[in-house]
């Protein structure tokens, strides 16, 4: 069972800069991936990004390409979301989630999610 816990979130002005943290403990494998997803209210979740626990590759949503950037710490078994240039629109509820079979862009791929991180923008 893998139990993720984020953190980082907060309220910022619009141009800021955040940092979102997601530890994750009862990881055994090297297999699998992390997703970060986020859900404004009266909005469906969507993906943001995603990384594998192993390799470089990184995958991100359009709407944050080149804003926001995800990254790993395997010793750490924590996986970063660093946002930058925030909108407004980037206000949500951010959740990470994981899964063993690898990276999807989809909610139901991933079997263990986070309890969420609120990050409002205001402008």
């Amino acid at each position: 069972q893998v139990q993720l816990v984020e953190s980082g979130g907060g309220s910022v002005q619009a141009g800021d800069s955040l940092r979102l943290s997601c530890a994750a403990s009862g990881r055994s494998s090297s297999n699998g991936a992390v997703g970060w997803f986020r859900q404004a209210p009266g909005k469906e979740r969507e993906f943001v990004a995603a990384i594998r626990w192993s390799g470089g590759n990184t995958y991100y949503a359009d709407s944050v390409k080149g804003r926001f950037t995800i990254s790993r710490d395997n010793a750490k078994n924590t996986v970063y979301l660093q946002m930058n240039s925030l909108k407004p629109e980037d206000t949500a509820v951010y959740y990470c989630a994981a899964n063993r079979g690898g990276v999807y862009y989809t909610a139901p791929a991933y079997d263990y999610w986070g309890q969420g991180t609120r990050v409002t923008v205001s402008s």
